[in-house]
């Protein structure tokens, strides 16, 4: 399964050329990760990563030019890995119908983190319970 986040352009997110800066794809990542994590996964298990987590790597494919448009994009989240300390999620950011194929692939490797403690953490059962409900490698993850 997958996670759908409609993510808004703002005007502020094109570079000179009218597309959408490169780095900016960071931030719709994020905010996607965070309506998972914060939102759909502490609805599912109330305690799953309200200690925080940390990025450990990025890595994007930019496929084609994304220029300001009033329609939002899709960010597409999937999960294509666990380790006991760790989550891969894959993306793909698109347009709401998706017929032209995406703009961006992308990966990122998310570590639980305890912030009081300042350490990396171990997944919990409940959030790696969660997370195993939203792997899918069907395509290019």
């Amino acid at each position: 399964m997958r996670h759908s986040y409609r993510c808004p352009l703002r005007w502020s997110d094109m570079d000179a050329f009218g597309h959408v800066n490169n780095a900016v794809y960071l931030r719709y990542l994020e905010e996607a990760r965070i309506d998972f994590l914060a939102g759909v996964a502490r609805r599912a298990a109330p305690e799953a990563f309200t200690g925080g987590t940390v990025v450990a790597r990025h890595e994007i494919d930019y496929l084609r030019p994304l220029v300001h448009q009033p329609d939002p994009v899709v960010v597409e989240l999937w999960v294509t890995k666990l380790s006991a300390a760790s989550v891969t999620f894959a993306y793909e950011v698109k347009d709401t119908e998706g017929a032209a194929g995406p703009y961006v692939r992308a990966s990122t490797v998310v570590v639980p983190y305890d912030f009081d403690e300042q350490y990396p953490r171990r997944l919990t059962a409940a959030e790696r319970s969660f997370l195993e409900g939203y792997f899918d490698d069907s395509q290019h993850g």
